[in-house]
């Protein structure tokens, strides 16, 4: 600032430039033209917020922020495979990768069928079809976004991104590529592919609480949620004639039953199956854990343990189709516990009209909603619903599974607890990755 420029500002002020009072304004007027220069100049830059004054906010850090998804930009990944929950963690994982590359996924396609190693055999279908796709992306705002392929402009194209595999492709190798990616020029394709093997086998880089919030946000279609409806109503409906027969509970209920929904039941996850117990029996040898098997006589006796001499409770078994015609697992229950499983229930016909996925699905509503759940903590199934257990009590402001008469409890019946009862279980929220689920040790003691 120049002679004359200091005579303009005295003018202007009314004031002696040799003034203290003059000098101040001058200093004043400075710094705000200066600022103003700064905010043009800086202003839409990556996001930065100046109201705060963060001015060292960062790409990463916008990922965090509610508006952060992009919806111009586009994830896209393999058909989603295997069991129902593996093709949930899968899909959770996929949605938790678009997220960090602050990118919408693309509808994926899940499998109806259940096939390992038979690719080819592997029966599509879209994922609307089993979980409402408004309604995800509603409850799941701000933290993933799902799109569909008609909301493509074909405008920058697809890059094809390789995962890569094996023992060499470390976790820290994984990471390091995604962030890359964001940060590269790679990031100005509408549309990045991943072309890798399903989800479920990516390497983990994501809280359990990151993998629940999505879980939270998966809500069956009507059509399936009806259908377990049908099968929860029946369990209820026995449950109660049960009753009416040894206890003087007619003035409760009318016949319509309009008292269905105050009848409890117990949900087993039995896995007894030839092919599940030749797999946890290579798995304890493995891993050197002797809890992950259990036989059907242990089962009997655990769940047995959890209730006292009550009223007649009906246990709905949650079993693979391959036992159904196995009466062995229907007897040696306590006095008191009586065992239903889908045909003995009378409800069979509601599963054979749907394929793998949707059957599953139909058996993880039903114990999903059980008074009491008992499953093994070494089954993705089981692990997901005591996940989602958990989440309602911890809503409910329960912490800990361990006081007496909390509701939604759940037990591990692989995991003896005191007295030989099975060992109840809730899920640690705060695991650093969903590793702990699918290996049993996501069990909170008491």
């Amino acid at each position: 600032m120049d002679l004359s420029s200091n005579c303009k500002l005295s003018r202007l002020f009314g004031c002696h430039v040799s003034s203290l009072t003059c000098k101040c304004l001058a200093l004043v007027t400075f710094v705000l033209f200066f600022r103003a220069i700064l905010l043009h100049s800086f202003s839409g830059y990556d996001g930065i917020e100046w109201n705060n004054l963060d001015l060292f906010s960062s790409r990463s850090l916008l990922l965090n922020s509610d508006d952060g998804i992009r919806r111009d930009k586009f994830l896209e990944v393999p058909q989603i495979v295997w069991g129902l929950n593996n093709q949930k963690i899968a899909f959770a994982r996929a949605c938790l990768t678009a997220r960090m590359l602050n990118r919408t996924l693309l509808m994926p396609s899940l499998s109806a069928s259940l096939f390992y190693k038979e690719i080819d055999r592997l029966q599509p279908i879209s994922f609307d079809k089993v979980f409402q796709f408004e309604r995800f992306n509603s409850l799941c705002n701000g933290f993933v976004h799902l799109g569909r392929y008609s909301d493509l402009k074909n405008q920058s194209g697809t890059y094809d991104l390789q995962k890569g595999s094996g023992r060499k492709w470390t976790a820290e190798r994984d990471l390091e590529q995604l962030k890359q990616i964001r940060e590269s020029p790679v990031d100005e394709h509408e549309v990045i592919r991943i072309v890798a093997k399903n989800p479920f086998l990516w390497h983990d880089h994501w809280p359990v609480k990151d993998y629940a919030r999505v879980f939270e946000c998966l809500v069956l279609v009507d059509e399936i949620t009806k259908e377990a409806d049908k099968v929860v109503s029946k369990i209820r409906q026995i449950g109660t004639k049960l009753r009416s027969k040894t206890e003087a509970i007619e003035s409760n209920f009318d016949a319509e039953g309009s008292s269905l929904l105050h009848v409890p039941y117990i949900a087993v996850h039995m896995r007894v199956e030839i092919d599940w117990m030749i797999h946890c029996k290579k798995l304890e040898k493995k891993s050197g854990i002797n809890q992950i098997c259990s036989s059907k006589e242990e089962i009997m006796e655990r769940v047995g343990s959890i209730v006292g001499s009550e009223s007649p409770t009906v246990v709905y078994l949650a079993v693979a189709d391959s036992l159904l015609n196995d009466s062995s697992i229907l007897g040696g229950w306590k006095k008191g516990l009586l065992p239903f499983e889908k045909k003995k229930l009378g409800v069979d016909d509601i599963y054979k009209k749907h394929p793998y996925l949707i059957k599953s699905a139909i058996d993880y509503e039903v114990c999903s909603r059980a008074d009491i759940f008992v499953g093994n903590s070494f089954s993705t199934f089981s692990s997901l619903i005591v996940l989602e257990r958990t989440q309602k009590m911890i809503r409910m402001g329960i912490t800990s599974s361990c006081d007496t008469d909390v509701r939604w409890p759940s037990y591990a019946y692989n995991i003896p607890g005191e007295s030989n009862r099975p060992h109840k279980w809730m899920t640690n929220m705060s695991d650093s990755s969903l590793q702990a689920i699918s290996y049993g040790s996501n069990v909170i003691s008491c």
